[in-house]
C-alpha cells in the first residue's frame, strides 16, 4: 500500500512520487491550502494539498479540509523542498505534494489527546491510542533494540536460547504462584513460571553449559511502579563457573548494550560492595551512588546518653542507631519535618529524632537535653554536621532502621536536588543466606533456597544460619536492581540441609522438589547464573520511572487490564469443565 515511511521522508527524494500511509497527527486547513501532518510509526511528514484551481484539485481539496485528528489516510505525492524549515522533525526540509489522498478509516471523536495530560487509567483504557503517541512508539522501540543487542551478544558467545515450560509444578518459596486448573487431571494444578530457575539447574546438569532466554515469569504480588505481574527477563545459567566468571561477562555483556542501544559508555570495571557494607552506608541493598549523603553509626555516641529510645537500640546487639546529615536542611519547617517523619513511618519508624543547625550555629534538638552539652556537639561533630545542616537520627532494629532512613535517604536526594547526573553501576555481593520472618517463625531465603553458600560445610551452616553468608550478586544500576543471581547448590545434601533450615521437611522436599534432588545425585557440575529485568533495563534507557511505559499492555497497580477488562467472571459450565467452582466472597 506504500512506497516510504512517512519518517524517512528526505531530500534524496526530492522530485520523486511516493505513497504514504499513516495517520492524520496534524490538520491545518487554510482555506485554498490544506496542511497535513502525516505520523507513522518512524515520524512525521508535512504533506500539502495545493489550492483548488488547479486541474483536478477540487475533489483532493475538499478531501483534505474534511480531514479530523487520527484519520487513517493514504497520500500519493511528489516530494519538494519546503520554502520553512522546520528543524524539529527530520522531515523538516521537505513535503509531500499531495496528488490523491484517501480516508482508509475515519475516527471518531477522540476520549483523549495527548496534550491534555490525561491520567494513566484513561491512556491504558484506550492503550492502542495511547501507543500511537510518537513518545511511547520511542520507548517500545527502544525495549526491542535493547532484546535484540542481548540476543546478538549472547548468540555470538555460544548461548543456547532454550525454551522451558509455562505450565509447571507449583513450589511457592517467595512470591505466589499464579495456578492454573488441570481440565484432564481433577483437582490438580499447574503454575505459572516465577522465574525457570529450577529449569536452567537442570539443562546445566544436561550438559548444556550456556543457556539464555528471553522469558516470561508471572508473580501474584503487589504491584508498583517497578514491578508487574507478568513480566520478561533475561534469563541466563553457566555451568563450571564462579562468581566472578558469571559477573565478568554479564557486566560487559550490559557495558556492550547500553553502549548500543542507549549510547551510554558505563565505567568499567562496575564497583563491588558488600550487602554489609551497602546497608550500613546507605540503608540499602540497591544503593543509588548518584545521591552523595551516607548513614553515620552513632550508637557509640549515644549509648550513656539519658534518651532510652537510642540507648536501648545502641546497647542492642541487633539494634541500631544511625544518622543522616543533610546539606542545607535547617531551612526545613516543623511541617516539613512532621513529613519527613511521616514518609519514615511508611517503611517502620516510630519515631524521628533530629537536630537542626542554624546558619550562625545554634541548635535545636527535641533530644539534645538528654546529653551533656558537650557530648551532643561531639556526636555532630562526628556526623560532620555544620551551620545550616539538619541532622535526623533512627534507632530501632537494625534492619527496620536501615530501611526508613535509607527511605528518608532517597527523599532527600531528590528533595534537596541532590541526584548527580550520570549512570553509577554496582555490583552487591555476599548477601545473607536466611532472614527471620517473625509471622512464619522460621528462616526464609534471602534470595531463593537454590543459593550457595558461602561455606562448604553443612555443619558450618547449620551452626549458625543467622550470620550465614550466600554466593549471590546483584547488578545494581542508578539505584536498580537490574539483575541478581548467584552460584548455586549442587550437591544434594547440602540442598536437603538449606530446605531443612527453611523449616521444608523431608516430605515436602520430595513432593516440590524430589526432581531436582534426583539430578543433583547424577554428576551435577558447579554452576551460577543470573536474570535481568528487561522491563527495568528498557525503562531506564527510555527514561521513564515506571515499567508501564515500556510494556505494551501493562497491568495497573490494582492488578487489571483496563483495555480488555481483565480479570473477569468466567461461567459455570465452562469452571465446571476444569472441576472448579467459585465460593463467593465474604
Amino acid at each position: 500500500m506504500r512506497t516510504h515511511f512517512c519518517g524517512l521522508i528526505d531530500e534524496a527524494l526530492i522530485g520523486q512520487s511516493v505513497t504514504l500511509c499513516g495517520w492524520a497527527d496534524v490538520a491545518r486547513n487554510m482555506g485554498q491550502i490544506v496542511f497535513i501532518d502525516l505520523r507513522d510509526h518512524e515520524g512525521i511528514v508535512q504533506v500539502v494539498a495545493e489550492p483548488a484551481q488547479r486541474e483536478g484539485n477540487a475533489e483532493m481539496l475538499a478531501i483534505a479540509a474534511a480531514v479530523g485528528y487520527e484519520d487513517c489516510l493514504r497520500v500519493t505525492g511528489t516530494v519538494r523542498r519546503r520554502q520553512s524549515v522546520n528543524d524539529r522533525l527530520k522531515t523538516g526540509r521537505v513535503e509531500v505534494v499531495a496528488e490523491r489522498i484517501e480516508v482508509l478509516n475515519k475516527a471518531a471523536p477522540l476520549p483523549f489527546h495527548h496534550h491534555e495530560n490525561p491520567g494513566e487509567d484513561i491512556r491504558l483504557k484506550y492503550r492502542y491510542l495511547d501507543l500511537r503517541h510518537p513518545e511511547m512508539q520511542r520507548k517500545l522501540r527502544i525495549r526491542t533494540r535493547l532484546v535484540s543487542a542481548l540476543r546478538r551478544y549472547l548468540d555470538a558467545r555460544g548461548f543456547q536460547d532454550i525454551e522451558t515450560p509455562i505450565l509447571t509444578k507449583a513450589t511457592p518459596e517467595g512470591a505466589r504462584d499464579f495456578l492454573v486448573p488441570a481440565r484432564m487431571h481433577p483437582g490438580e494444578f499447574y503454575a505459572l513460571p516465577q522465574s525457570p530457575q529450577l529449569f536452567k539447574q537442570i539443562l546445566m546438569i544436561a550438559g548444556f553449559d550456556r543457556y539464555y532466554q528471553i522469558a516470561r515469569c508471572f508473580r501474584d504480588e503487589a504491584l508498583r511502579a517497578d514491578r508487574q505481574l507478568e513480566f520478561t527477563q533475561l534469563d541466563m545459567e553457566f555451568a563450571w563457573v564462579t562468581e566472578r566468571d558469571v559477573q565478568d561477562l554479564t557486566e560487559d555483556m550490559i557495558r556492550s548494550v547500553f553502549r548500543e542501544v542507549a549510547g551510554v559508555e558505563l565505567q568499567a570495571p562496575f564497583p563491588r560492595m558488600t550487602y554489609a557494607e551497602a546497608m550500613r552506608r546507605y540503608g540499602s541493598d540497591k544503593p543509588d551512588l548518584r545521591i552523595p549523603l551516607e548513614l553515620v553509626d552513632v550508637a557509640d555516641w549515644v549509648k550513656d546518653c539519658g534518651f532510652a529510645v537510642f540507648t536501648g537500640a545502641a546497647n542492642d546487639p541487633d539494634g541500631r542507631v544511625a544518622a543522616l546529615r543533610i546539606p542545607g536542611g535547617a531551612r526545613l519547617s516543623r511541617k516539613q519535618i512532621d513529613e519527613y517523619a511521616a514518609h519514615a513511618a511508611k517503611f517502620g519508624a516510630k519515631g524521628l529524632a533530629y537536630a537542626k543547625i542554624d546558619e550562625v550555629g545554634a541548635v535545636t534538638s527535641p533530644v539534645a537535653k538528654f546529653f551533656a552539652e558537650d557530648a551532643f556537639a561531639a556526636l555532630l561533630q562526628h556526623v560532620g554536621a555544620g551551620n545550616g545542616d539538619i541532622v535526623f537520627f533512627g534507632a530501632g532494629a537494625y534492619a527496620k532502621v536501615s530501611d526508613f532512613m535509607g527511605a528518608l535517604r532517597l527523599k532527600a536526594g531528590k528533595d534537596f536536588d541532590l541526584i548527580e547526573d550520570g549512570w553509577r553501576p554496582l555490583w552487591v555481593t555476599d548477601f545473607p543466606m536466611f532472614e527471620w520472618d517473625e509471622e512464619e517463625g522460621r528462616y526464609v531465603a534471602l534470595h531463593h533456597p537454590f543459593t550457595a553458600p558461602a561455606v562448604d560445610s553443612i555443619e558450618a551452616l547449620r551452626a549458625n544460619p543467622k550470620t550465614a553468608v550466600s554466593r549471590g550478586y546483584d547488578m545494581v544500576l542508578n539505584g536498580n536492581e537490574i539483575g541478581g543471581g548467584s552460584i548455586r547448590i549442587h550437591h544434594p545434601q547440602m540442598q536437603a540441609a538449606v530446605f531443612d533450615l527453611l523449616g521444608i521437611g523431608p516430605e515436602e522436599q520430595r513432593a516440590k522438589f524430589g526432581f531436582l534432588l534426583e539430578a543433583l545425585q547424577y554428576g551435577a557440575p558447579p554452576h551460577g547464573g543470573i536474570a535481568f529485568g528487561i522491563d527495568r533495563i528498557a525503562a531506564l534507557m527510555a527514561g521513564t520511572d515506571s515499567i508501564r511505559d515500556v510494556i505494551a499492555f501493562p497491568k495497573t497497580t490494582s492488578a487489571q487490564c483496563l483495555m480488555t477488562g481483565a480479570p473477569s467472571p468466567i461461567p459455570e459450565a465452562q469452571l465446571a469443565e476444569v472441576h472448579v467452582q467459585v465460593l463467593k466472597h465474604t
